[in-house]
């Protein structure tokens, strides 16, 4: 087996990074939380959205919902996908401490229609939580398709219906749908010993011709436009615009809405729809400010208003692709 060239034999790192910019350590983090002004959020919102989960869909429909932070309801014909799931209250292995929700997902747990496959893009708390974990796998037995090193935390909770993927591995899940782990640059860590101890990255969901990508967490880099070089074109993104200030701790890892823009121009995409915001306070921005940043962006780089969107949690689009 070929050692890739983002794993050093020890550790995973980012080709795109200098080795000073690679690592961002547990000590700096909390100094950068610790030192860093943050705008107040609400302890509360109501969600607006009322989902709507029972489309009859055609060939070249999905029916995609917002249910929180960056986890979508993705319902395709045959196949319903579930990305990032997080319910529980807090991103955090703690019960009692760390990043709490302001928002309830848009979506209950008990509500949900059978799920198939279950996408993680890495290990940290606000995209791998293990209690969703535990009850998606009681419920409906999905395959769950994770990080190359992450399969030891499923073992862990007794889940043994797990693949493994490194960049660029490629799984056929029907005749209509192949999914591809996909490079991203961010980090992972799950405890102050775990650092880049596993895998991060991407995932582009090809179904029935079209071509969906699910960006998980990561900074602007090259590897947008190497994405788009091996796909071509997409027809719907779902891309990071939120937890990104500071930008001296943040930019290398956590995209802001500008960069965010400049990725749905990367890929060449229809649509894009903005996420991994509103839902818990991980960093120094208000809790609009991405959407305000969002819009400027748009118009900056003249990106039609129905180009790049956001949901409300909850919120389900039907789209035709």
């Amino acid at each position: 087996m070929t050692t890739p060239k983002h794993y050093d034999g020890q550790r995973f790192y980012n080709p795109t990074l200098t080795a000073e910019d690679q690592h961002k350590s547990f000590w700096k983090g909390l100094r950068m939380w610790m030192s860093t002004p943050k705008a107040t959020w609400p302890k509360h919102v109501e969600n607006k959205a009322i989902p709507n989960l029972q489309y009859t869909l055609d060939d070249k429909q999905i029916a995609v919902t917002f249910v929180n932070h960056v986890t979508f309801l993705l319902q395709l014909p045959g196949l319903t996908i579930v990305t990032d799931p997080v319910w529980s209250k807090r991103a955090s292995p703690f019960s009692w401490l760390g990043p709490i929700r302001v928002r309830e997902p848009g979506v209950k747990l008990a509500d949900l229609p059978p799920i198939d496959l279950v996408l993680l893009s890495h290990n940290h708390y606000d995209h791998l939580d293990v209690h969703t974990l535990r009850k998606l796998h009681a419920q409906f037995a999905p395959q769950f398709y994770i990080a190359q090193g992450d399969g030891r935390i499923l073992n862990q909770i007794n889940i043994n219906s797990w693949h493994e993927l490194d960049w660029w591995n490629t799984v056929q899940i029907n005749a209509n749908t192949k999914i591809t782990f996909t490079p991203m640059q961010h980090w992972s860590a799950r405890s102050l010993r775990d650092q880049c101890q596993s895998l991060w990255g991407s995932y582009v969901i090809e179904h029935n011709g079209k071509k969906i990508f699910f960006g998980g967490d990561g900074g602007y880099c090259s590897h947008f436009k190497d994405i788009h070089a091996r796909f071509g074109d997409f027809d719907l993104a779902f891309i990071g615009i939120g937890a990104y200030e500071p930008r001296w701790f943040m930019q290398n890892m956590h995209t802001n809405p500008e960069e965010a823009v400049l990725i749905h121009q990367d890929l060449h995409c229809k649509l894009s729809i903005g996420m991994h915001f509103g839902t818990f306070q991980l960093s120094a921005e208000s809790i609009e400010q991405p959407l305000i940043d969002l819009h400027a962006a748009k118009q900056l780089y003249n990106i039609p208003e129905q180009q790049f969107v956001t949901l409300n949690e909850g919120e389900t689009r039907l789209l035709t692709l």
